[in-house]
């Protein structure tokens, strides 16, 4: 037989309200796997009108196309904000003066400011000043970590949406 407990009994006050406190905290992880999670990235905001300084062991260029691909060690960097790779496709406007569009394969790692992720797979698009990283996600951000399926970066504004089953370890301050 289960009997009610009356609210005003001290019972409630000192063990059922921390409990429910607790599975709060504990189900903090699911709720963000089950709507995303909006978080800031880098400490500053990123301009994506500076130029985007590229450094690969090779390129090769499709002037029918109007694409570059850069392998072997490629280091992207535009402002405060670095992305490395094996390979990166450069995707150029149709007057081939501007960068359209970067997309990094075969493990990406991306850091700005003190914080860093890492994806199988990266898209920029350097106008809109938006990153797209998917596979895998780990986000460092100091002691925390999340993990994610996705990860959308807008430079612009200095903040993140992580999609897909995210997962995070909520420590506590002892």
């Amino acid at each position: 037989m289960i009997r009610r407990i009356p609210r005003n009994n001290p019972v409630t006050k000192t063990l059922l309200r921390p409990l429910a406190a607790a599975l709060c905290l504990a189900l903090l992880p699911v709720i963000a796997a089950a709507q995303g999670a909006e978080i800031a990235f880098g400490n500053v905001e990123q301009d994506p009108s500076q130029p985007v300084e590229v450094t690969a062991e090779s390129l090769s260029v499709d002037q029918d196309d109007g694409t570059a691909i850069f392998t072997g060690d490629v280091l992207i960097v535009q402002g405060e904000m670095r992305l490395a790779a094996p390979k990166v496709e450069v995707f150029y406007d149709e007057a081939g003066n501007r960068i359209q569009r970067l997309k990094a394969s075969g493990g990406v790692t991306l850091v700005s400011g003190d914080d860093a992720a890492e994806a199988a797979n990266a898209d920029y698009s350097v106008e809109s000043g938006t990153i797209f990283m998917q596979g895998d996600v780990l986000l460092m951000q100091g002691q925390s970590t999340l993990t994610a399926d996705r990860m959308t970066v807008d430079t612009r504004d200095g903040t993140a949406r992580m999609e897909g089953r995210v997962r995070t370890v909520l420590q506590s301050n002892d």
